[in-house]
């Protein structure tokens, strides 16, 4: 019951098999890849586990349809949608016997992927990195439940075994740990982020909408207090997202395609979606939080070290089996 989240250069196919071959289910990050990039990526996968695993796509930001014909081309055992309508992604998936996810992080948006026909939700809590919502999970995951009995995997705030059984007595079906990931031996976040995760506490994130648009959780450093201190203005945003797309080398006409598709509004968005994904790099690639910003939930607080993702994994379960054992023995004594 545990799975790593397609974080955005994070969730690359070897810490994605990694998780599969722990016995979790590994999502990669489609946000940053091209269309050709996605399916070597879905190949790589599969070359190193024979275990389930999926792909997130964001179907508001540039290159994420397309990414998601991959997958659907590529018969992706579990595709998880975010940010936009994915019905046609659920009848390609169904067409070969794949799974649709949603993730959401509100009680409307919950009702309109159910109604959509989803197969699970990925349920994110004020607590996550990136984009959680105004409600912690402790609230929002039961008020799902009452909702669905879809599968929940529960995202925000859970990092070890202890938030795995809080979860699944709050309803969820499972839990995301996407910090606790990144921080794993393989994930490629740098040596120096690692460790100011490790040394940060849970309180030192910020949680603004002025990074990208739309409320965010980043980690309290000089980048992330700089670039959250002010809304960026249009014209800066395209001016940062054309640097971006020079420097990652992603060709501009796919850019202004993809923002012109949206609209004004979409333009703007994808303009600050570019502007921020060259922050996110510098901070995950490079351990440079001057310029950077990390993406980081408030359980980087419970992250004391840097260890591979099976023996996570491996101290998840016998935790939570401890905490399970523990409760027993309370309820037994109370009865």
């Amino acid at each position: 019951p545990i799975v790593l989240p397609g974080m955005t250069y994070i969730a690359v196919p070897s810490l994605v098999a990694a998780v599969c071959n722990a016995g979790g289910l590994g999502i990669l990050a489609s946000g940053a890849l091209s269309p050709e990039e996605c399916r070597a990526a879905i190949r790589e996968i599969r070359r190193l586990t024979g275990k389930p695993f999926g792909v997130g796509c964001s179907l508001m930001l540039p290159g994420a349809a397309e990414c998601a014909k991959v997958a659907l081309e590529e018969n992706v055992p579990v595709i998880n949608v975010s940010m936009g309508k994915g019905e046609w992604v659920i009848d390609g998936a169904k067409a070969y016997g794949g799974k649709v996810i949603a993730t959401i992080s509100n009680e409307k948006h919950a009702r309109s992927a159910i109604d959509s026909g989803v197969d699970g939700l990925i349920v994110t809590g004020h607590e996550a990195a990136a984009h959680g919502g105004k409600v912690t999970s402790m609230v929002l995951i039961p008020a799902v439940r009452d909702m669905t009995d879809l599968p929940i995997i529960a995202a925000g705030g859970f990092a070890d075994g202890r938030g795995l059984v809080a979860a699944l007595s709050l309803g969820a079906d499972a839990v995301a740990m996407g910090t606790r990931f990144a921080s794993s031996k393989e994930s490629p976040v740098h040596a120096d982020t690692k460790r100011l995760i490790l040394e940060k506490e849970a309180e030192e994130t910020i949680y603004s909408s002025n990074f990208d648009t739309f409320p965010c959780r980043v980690m309290r450093t000089p980048g992330g207090r700089r670039y959250t201190a002010r809304k960026l203005s249009p014209p800066v945003a395209i001016s940062r997202s054309l640097s971006a797309a020079r420097e990652l080398n992603t060709p501009l006409t796919a850019l202004a395609k993809d923002a012109m598709g949206q609209g004004i509004v979409g333009a703007v968005k994808v303009a600050y979606f570019g502007a921020a994904t060259l922050a996110m790099r510098k901070a995950i690639h490079e351990g440079n939080h001057v310029d950077g910003v990390q993406l980081i939930g408030q359980s980087q607080g419970l992250v004391h070290d840097v260890a591979s993702v099976a023996e996570i994994v491996d101290r998840v379960m016998a935790q939570a089996r401890t905490v399970v054992a523990n409760m027993s023995g309370l309820m037994n004594t109370a009865g």
